[in-house]
């Protein structure tokens, strides 16, 4: 792959199941941020209230919309149309709600508006809908940010090294298994992430996103996590009062499947940027900030690419400008493919496809034998049963 593509005879190859994958130099890149930004057009990185609001506006109607359909009209349908019309109800209106969460994502990037409180309100709003605790995601998002590809301190799916790894893990390398982690991913990864940092940088203590004191935050944010957690137990306080008017299955059926619909794609659309066969990871011996954000792939989601607000194939500018506003991603991307070219990377698989071989290709990191830089990781899947 590698500016945007496959290649058939690359540099430096290695075998991705029947597939050549070219892999991302782990050099230091001939260019540096500053280059790269002024290949970008200055107005990509305005922002504008009034058009960031009418992304909130169109997602929120077609939310609305959806609700007050399936609300008075699901229950008029005949019995075999009604077991269709929910799971597609389901499905649409978790791919839309995404797209609200990657907005209050923006806000926690300050990629919204040009003031910081509007993000914060509007982000605290939309992100508490959604049961997460907005200002606690939001650091540590940050610090993913500032230390994505680093073995050490990157916050987020964090790849083990071979010694690292359970001593499960060679008996879930099977086709039977790897459904079953998906599974098992796909469903409680975020939940589990949030209370229980599975899968994030290991801490000296135990880590919890709604803890306030706990060691991901510092000292002056303690206050924001407290309003992060008062903010997630008001909906579900909210949720509880619609459950004892309506029924706990109502609940379920009008807000609590697509929210799990959210949570998946959420898991799955970070998995699968920051994980992929060509893809390096860094000790602090070779890690810098500028290695590590290179090290993410773009994806195609089809038309999820825009109900997703493309953050889904725009994330390497995302994570070298990540106060851009997503409207302008698309062309801030097409801007800095010829300043990046092999460092810049596009997998255009399809993405269950991806999803698969991905659990298959990507299981730890290690780093070449024989190789003349130590401190580069690469994944690899040879496990076995001594």
């Amino acid at each position: 792959m590698g500016a945007g593509g496959r290649a058939s005879v690359p540099p430096a190859q290695m075998n991705s199941g029947t597939e050549i994958v070219r892999r991302s130099p782990a050099e230091q890149p001939p260019f540096t941020v500053g280059q790269i930004k002024k290949a970008v057009p200055p107005h990509c990185f305005n922002r504008s209230v009034a058009r960031s609001f009418s992304y909130v506006l169109y997602d929120l109607t077609i939310a609305f919309s959806l609700y007050y359909v399936a609300t008075h009209y699901f229950h008029l349908l005949p019995r075999p149309l009604s077991f269709l019309a929910w799971p597609i109800y389901w499905a649409i209106l978790g791919c839309v709600l995404t797209g609200v969460w990657v907005i209050a994502h923006e806000c926690g990037h300050h990629a919204f508006s040009n003031y910081q409180w509007l993000d914060d309100s509007v982000g605290f709003v939309l992100h508490s809908s959604l049961l997460v605790p907005y200002f606690s995601w939001k650091y540590s998002h940050r610090r993913h940010h500032s230390n994505t590809g680093s073995l050490e301190r990157d916050e987020v799916f964090v790849p083990k090294k071979k010694s690292g790894l359970s001593w499960y893990s060679k008996y879930l390398n099977n086709p039977p298994g790897r459904v079953l982690s998906l599974a098992v991913t796909l469903t409680l990864g975020w939940p589990l992430y949030l209370a229980l940092n599975v899968s994030g940088r290991p801490y000296d203590r135990f880590a919890c996103h709604y803890d306030p004191h706990g060691p991901i935050y510092t000292e002056r944010e303690r206050l924001q996590i407290y309003l992060s957690d008062a903010g997630v137990l008001a909906v579900s306080y909210g949720l509880y009062r619609l459950a004892l008017a309506n029924g706990l299955a109502w609940v379920v059926c009008v807000y609590g499947v697509p929210l799990l619909v959210v949570n998946g794609f959420l898991v799955l659309i970070t998995f699968l940027q920051h994980t992929h066969p060509a893809l390096p990871h860094y000790d602090s011996s070779e890690w810098d900030w500028l290695k590590g954000a290179l090290a993410t792939v773009d994806r195609d989601y089809g038309i999820l690419n825009k109900v997703f607000h493309n953050i889904t194939d725009t994330h390497v500018a995302h994570h070298l400008f990540s106060t851009m506003p997503h409207y302008h991603a698309m062309e801030a991307t097409k801007a800095i493919k010829p300043v990046l070219g092999e460092y810049y990377q596009f997998d255009g698989t399809p993405i269950f496809k991806a999803m698969w071989r991905e659990t298959k290709e990507c299981i730890y990191v290690e780093s070449d034998e024989g190789a003349e830089k130590k401190g580069v990781f690469w994944y690899k899947n040879k496990l076995s049963f001594d």
